[in-house]
């Protein structure tokens, strides 16, 4: 438990600033401790006279978390009717009703039940906090946005339920909940984390020890940037910096599209500045020249690009490194963030004669180029 008011900076926010404040518990895998430490809290806040309440947590049925809400006043979850199934979902309405000054809320990436006022339980969480709730939460690292690609690379798994990087980056406050591999393993093997029939799948898949040291760097990463921005951004200095704005140039190759909107957005969290996607139509891309299925694919990565927090921009030009130039010129853009040339046969020329004409015409320009593999 926390000592006193001093060990909780976010208690003394929440009795400075009466506002919806949020802070989110981070976390490498099931099983680190996350909700038990948002409970811990909990009380620890009604222990100092804070209005908190339960709106949703998933327990699993572990007892030491279960205990953990003995004491603490719960929202019932509402009942949804869906498909001929009687399901729960977390009662917004009776939150707002209630009005606590804070309110737990658990699995941040989870898809609300169709028909819900939102889509995702984030969406949620956001709403919560313009009404002036405080929100405490909880998320795995591989349920981040811009961090599938590397998440894929690790486990093998694509995880449906996502948050955008933008919803960290609204937080106070992000903890990032720390174990061992083998403390990880060991909370696994004594059925603290799933049931006995579950435990042997999980080690042979998820829970491998290579896996969880590649998520726990990569949660130790993500929260490690969060921290360093809040630092920069909240602590005076006399330093002045050149104000970070990045492009990311995409075409209608699918995956080479999705990484590079992804590895912009996370370096555009890093350095918690605006972006661009600028799609350059030539003639040959035109809509009724292209395949359906690409036209399809174009229209996923717009969609990514958006929910990333992007400002997308789609031009028709016959020149493309021209229209990268032009384009980033009048939007101040900092960074181009490009992809590797495709090394075939058929298409490195054109590719390395794209990138030569784009590099001449960066010459005399203040513009970094960042080539994305």
């Amino acid at each position: 438990m926390f000592a006193d008011a001093k060990m909780n900076p976010f208690l003394e926010r929440l009795q400075s600033i009466r506002k919806g404040k949020f802070k989110v518990y981070v976390g490498m895998s099931a099983g680190v401790g996350k909700t038990y430490r948002m409970l811990q809290e909990a009380h620890y806040l009604q222990q100092h006279g804070v209005k908190v309440t339960i709106g949703w947590v998933e327990t699993h049925k572990r007892k030491e978390t279960e205990a953990l809400l003995v004491g603490l006043p719960v929202i019932p979850p509402h009942r949804v009717f869906y498909q001929g199934k009687s399901l729960e979902e977390m009662d917004l309405n009776a939150i707002l009703q209630q009005q606590p000054e804070v309110v737990i809320v658990d699995e941040l990436a989870h898809s609300n039940i169709p028909g819900s006022l939102h889509e995702k339980r984030y969406q949620d969480v956001l709403y919560l906090l313009d009404q002036g709730i405080s929100v405490i939460s909880a998320v795995n690292i591989q349920h981040i946005e811009s961090l599938q690609t590397e998440v894929f690379k690790i486990t093998g798994i694509e995880v449906k339920e996502r948050i955008p990087d933008r919803i960290l980056s609204r937080a106070e406050e992000v903890v990032n909940i720390d174990l061992t591999a083998e403390d990880l393993i060991s909370r696994l093997k004594e059925g603290k984390i799933y049931g006995p029939d579950k435990i042997e799948q999980a080690l042979q898949n998820f829970f491998r020890p290579a896996n969880i040291l590649q998520l726990r760097e990569l949660a130790l990463k993500q929260v490690a940037s969060l921290v360093e921005r809040k630092v920069e951004s909240e602590i005076p200095t006399s330093h002045s910096f050149r104000l970070e704005k990045f492009m990311a140039c995409i075409n209608t190759e699918e995956k080479m599209a999705k990484n590079i909107i992804r590895k912009t957005a996370r370096l555009a969290n890093y350095y918690q500045s605006k972006w661009i996607v600028l799609y350059v139509e030539t003639p040959k891309e035109s809509p009724n020249r292209i395949p359906l299925n690409k036209q399809r694919h174009l229209i996923h990565n717009f969609n990514l690009a958006t929910e990333l927090g992007a400002e997308l921009i789609r031009i028709s030009d016959i020149n493309v490194p021209d229209a990268i130039v032009r384009t980033a010129l009048e939007n101040k853009v900092t960074t181009l963030c490009v992809g590797k040339p495709i090394l075939s046969l058929y298409a490195l020329p054109g590719a390395v004669w794209r990138l030569y004409q784009l590099l001449i015409r960066l010459k005399n320009q203040s513009i970094d180029l960042v080539i994305l593999s």
